[in-house]
C-alpha cells in the first residue's frame, strides 16, 4: 500500500506541475526612425560567359517535283544503229 500511495503522490504532482503554465510577457519592439540618406551607385558587374553552341536542327522536307522540260528538236540525217558482237560458241 505504501508503493501505491508514493505512486498516487508522485503521478498527482507530475499532473499539477504540467497545468501550471507561466504568463506571457510581450516586449514592445523599437519603433523605427526615417529613412537615411540613398547610397552610391555600385560598380558594374563582371560580363558572363558565352553560351554553348546549340545542337543541329533536324533536316528539312524533300522538296517538291520540277516542271517537265520542253520536247528537244527532231533530229535529222540518217539513224545509226550499233549491234552487240557475236557471242563466241560454248563447248
Amino acid at each position: 500500500m505504501n508503493k501505491s500511495m508514493v505512486a498516487v503522490i508522485l503521478l498527482a504532482a507530475f499532473t499539477l506541475a504540467a497545468c501550471d503554465r507561466p504568463a506571457v510577457v510581450t516586449v514592445p519592439s523599437a519603433v523605427p526612425g526615417p529613412a537615411g540618406a540613398t547610397g552610391a551607385t555600385g560598380a558594374t558587374g563582371n560580363t558572363g560567359s558565352t553560351g554553348s553552341t546549340g545542337s543541329t536542327g533536324s533536316t528539312g522536307s524533300t522538296g517538291s517535283t520540277g516542271s517537265t522540260g520542253a520536247t528537244g528538236n527532231s533530229g535529222t540525217g540518217t539513224t545509226i544503229i550499233v549491234t552487240p558482237p557475236a557471242s563466241a560458241a560454248s563447248n
